[in-house]
């Protein structure tokens, strides 16, 4: 799985020299986590009690079509109402998870295939609607498959690129620096 791939680097990278846990991820389809109430209860009960009292609750969904930032902050609010005793961060990737490598695509060029042309280096990564097929049109000779190149990718990109060119990607740094430090 890519996140706690991508969450052991932020360690490494944002709180070095603190010691941090990072558990297996609940995956839940989208659009039952967040239209069916018992399951948006469910699901974050399940995180409170996986990640114990010290630990904290990070909510990461594809913000699609939506403005991650008025998503976030109403899944924010929702979420405090199930744990509302509970720290918890809501962090929306702009569009998907993959426009975080498009933040950072020239360090993955000949990374599983990929190739990065000069015309990628003009792209808002943060705008292709569909990030994945984005990053499938540029895979030479092999198919995109979010199961195995999502944790790949996420082992190398390079994090200060995506840093610099995603808003999204610069929230999730920023809650994991906030969170793991009050924890410390």
């Amino acid at each position: 799985m890519a996140l706690p791939v991508l969450l052991r680097r932020l360690a490494q990278w944002r709180t070095p020299g603190i010691n941090t846990q990072v558990l297996p991820p609940i995956r839940v389809a989208k659009d039952r986590f967040l239209n069916r109430p018992m399951e948006f209860e469910r699901h974050l009960q399940l995180a409170a009690a996986k990640c114990g009292d010290e630990g904290w609750v990070l909510l990461l969904l594809d913000a699609d079509d939506d403005c991650p930032a008025a998503k976030g902050a109403e899944l924010a609010a929702r979420a405090h109402e199930v744990l509302p005793h509970r720290r918890l961060a809501v962090v929306l990737a702009n569009r998907e998870y993959e426009a975080w490598f498009i933040a950072a695509a020239a360090s993955l060029n000949g990374c599983r295939g990929f190739m990065h042309g000069e015309q990628d280096a003009k792209v808002d990564a943060e705008q292709p609607r569909n990030a994945k097929g984005w990053m499938a049109q540029r895979m030479a000779a092999r198919v995109y498959r979010e199961t195995t190149d999502q944790a790949a990718f996420s082992a190398v990109f390079d994090l200060d690129m995506a840093f610099g060119n995603s808003r999204s990607f610069r929230k999730l740094c920023s809650e994991w620096s906030k969170n793991v430090v009050f924890n410390a």
